[in-house]
């Protein structure tokens, strides 16, 4: 099985060359032709000042919602908008706090606002956190994989907005995994902050869609809807490969965490580093001893990774960066090969997987299979029924052209 992983990877490397001049011409054809920029929902401010004047705005966001250079919350102030507080979602308002790590509410420093942390204890905002905001103002960018936490703050948010009789505004933004969908559907019986809905891995829907899905399919307590506006792109559509100027998080710092991120998230429910505590974060993989691959890291303490895994521990496995700058995008799926050749190469196979790993599979059902001894085909085939007719409900709320399968 060694021989096999190390030749998946070495011909993954050679499509990487092959194919790095293809899709680098792919793009420059897409600009010579003219493609339309994107303009994100929070640039439309003609859209939805109008929903703002006379209201107390609280606003859902964090480094990523900016108007140009400049953060959301500084030009909503700055356009006289009656901004009474900011919450915060994992990572923090400025996008620095470690996946997990406690976010204390706190006053930004720049305008005094109050900021209240919807992370941890506090997930879902209360009564008295909405007492003084008539509307809920969301603009996270989200990068479309299930175990992605904003989706769940986004829940919960509009969830409290029903209850307490708010207004949600969604400024959408691009999904830059959003052009295929892919994975397991969540089983409901294993819900967690990191899987709230009967969803795959890789949904394909941006945030303001997928507000749309959540309520139009009763994902709400009660089966309630929220008072709900998208607040649409312009100039995107799920065919695109739109680049994020801003990291989302702290350990997606390029395109290649991001679309690498749906298949190697997977692994931190196993004994495998992602690469936490590195230059390379959701871009190479590996653990100390690891017979597989020749790449070396030693994860250290950095912001964003103040105690990875392996800290300070010599680490084997494989650089995957240029693998995921290039070929994922033309693969268009979760690669699986990874995982189930780690484990069945893992010397002590009754620790390759933790508590943590069936809440990111959605299930019991991957780390089943991968314990048998399925191959990836085999495991792939049982996701179809579920991605078919997830497919159909997805369709009801789209907002941009779809992607050609």
């Amino acid at each position: 099985m060694r021989t096999k992983i190390a030749l998946t990877y070495r011909q993954a490397g050679a499509l990487v060359l092959a194919f790095a001049s293809t899709a680098m011409a792919q793009q420059s054809v897409r600009v010579a032709i003219g493609t339309p920029s994107i303009v994100v929902g929070a640039e439309r401010t003609e859209a939805y000042l109008p929903l703002l004047q006379g209201r107390r705005v609280a606003v859902v966001t964090n480094h990523t919602g900016r108007i140009g250079a400049t953060h959301l919350v500084d030009s909503l102030l700055a356009l006289k908008v009656n901004v009474t507080k900011v919450f915060a979602p994992e990572h923090g308002f400025r996008g620095d706090a470690d996946a997990g790590e406690h976010v204390k509410d706190q006053r930004d420093a720049r305008t005094g606002l109050p900021i209240v942390s919807l992370y941890g204890k506090n997930k879902k905002p209360s009564a008295q956190q909405l007492a003084d905001a008539d509307v809920l103002l969301f603009d996270i960018q989200d990068v479309g994989v299930r175990f992605y936490t904003y989706i769940s703050t986004l829940h919960y948010v509009m969830e409290a907005a029903q209850e307490q009789q708010r207004k949600v505004i969604v400024l959408d933004r691009p999904n830059p995994n959003g052009f295929y969908v892919d994975g397991p559907v969540l089983d409901t019986a294993y819900r967690s902050f990191v899987g709230m809905h009967p969803v795959p891995i890789v949904h394909g829907m941006t945030i303001g869609e997928y507000a749309r899905m959540i309520n139009g399919e009763g994902w709400l307590k009660g089966g309630r809807r929220c008072d709900l506006t998208v607040v649409e792109c312009t100039g995107y559509d799920h065919g695109q490969f739109p680049v994020l100027e801003d990291r989302p998080s702290p350990n997606l710092p390029n395109m290649s965490a991001v679309y690498l991120y749906p298949s190697l998230g997977l692994f931190e429910g196993t004994a495998v580093s992602v690469g936490r505590g590195t230059e390379l974060p959701f871009q190479c993989i590996g653990y100390p001893g690891n017979p597989v691959g020749a790449y070396r890291f030693t994860p250290i303490a950095m912001p964003g990774a103040k105690d990875p895994p392996y800290k300070g521990r010599a680490c084997t496995g494989i650089d995957l960066h240029e693998y995921g700058t290039f070929q994922s995008r033309m693969e268009k799926r979760i690669r699986l090969h990874w995982l189930i050749g780690f484990y069945q190469e893992c010397p002590d196979k009754t620790s390759y997987f933790n508590a943590f790993f069936d809440k990111l599979a959605g299930g019991p059902d991957l780390r089943q299979r991968v314990l048998r001894g399925e191959d990836e085909d085999t495991i792939r085939g049982s996701w179809q029924p579920g991605l078919r007719a997830f497919l159909l409900i997805r369709r009801k709320y789209l907002l941009y052209d779809d992607f050609t399968p």
